[in-house]
């Protein structure tokens, strides 16, 4: 998935980056509500975690706008105020869920994880093509019962294409899915992953090569 995290505060921006991405997110950071409608005029995040009390635009209407959008992102609001008032406050300007501070990093990637599934057409708990075995919410892959060790990227890469069931997935679209905007789009990162992947799932091959196309399962 790819998400967008909109927070003020750098530092805890940076961390909380951090910490989605070992979990095999894509992540961007906006650090005030002007270039967080920027971001997502022109990109179609999974997931919007937003602070609410920013500068500039504040986080209400960076809410109000997304869902004035129509779009199929969904908001993960987030604030220091715990009253029950503001979180149905901040609930009814359409946010999707809310989370005060402080909180731990294991429910927020919970709740990114859960809204996520509620943007995307409905999948199995364990996504399966033959002798493999994905467990989106463990993080755990099984090829014939071994576990294998595969890095973030490698996993996040495995999940898209065994979800897209069948369907052919570009290059192009993988880069925008998995990886978030420090990617160089002119690089050969994707072959690159998709190789190592390939690697590690042993045979027989799981990973096909669409010629001109991109990659399916």
């Amino acid at each position: 998935m790819r998400v967008l995290v909109v927070e003020d505060h750098v530092e805890l921006a940076e961390t909380v980056a951090s910490v989605l991405r070992r979990e095999g997110i894509a992540v961007d950071v906006a650090h005030d509500g002007t270039d967080a409608l920027s971001r997502t005029a022109v990109i179609d995040y999974d997931v919007v975690v937003l602070d609410r009390d920013l500068p500039g635009v504040h986080g209400d209407q960076v809410c109000r706008t997304l869902v004035a959008s129509k779009c199929r992102t969904r908001v993960l609001m987030l604030t220091a105020s715990s009253t029950i008032a503001d979180r149905v406050e901040g609930l009814g300007l359409g946010a999707d869920d809310y989370l005060p501070k402080p909180f731990a990093f294991a429910e927020l990637i919970a709740r990114i994880r859960a809204l996520a599934r509620r943007s995307q057409l409905p999948l199995p708990p364990i996504l399966e093509h033959r002798d493999v075995r994905l467990d989106p919410a463990q993080r755990i892959v099984t090829r014939a019962g071994q576990r294998l060790a595969l890095s973030p990227k490698e996993l996040a890469v495995l999940e898209y294409l065994l979800a897209a069931q069948g369907r052919v997935v570009s290059a192009e679209e993988l880069l925008e899915r998995v990886w978030d905007e420090a990617a160089d789009p002119f690089t050969s990162t994707v072959k690159v992953t998709i190789r190592r992947l390939r690697s590690k799932l042993g045979d027989p091959p799981l990973i096909e090569t669409v010629p001109h196309s991109g990659y399916r399962i």
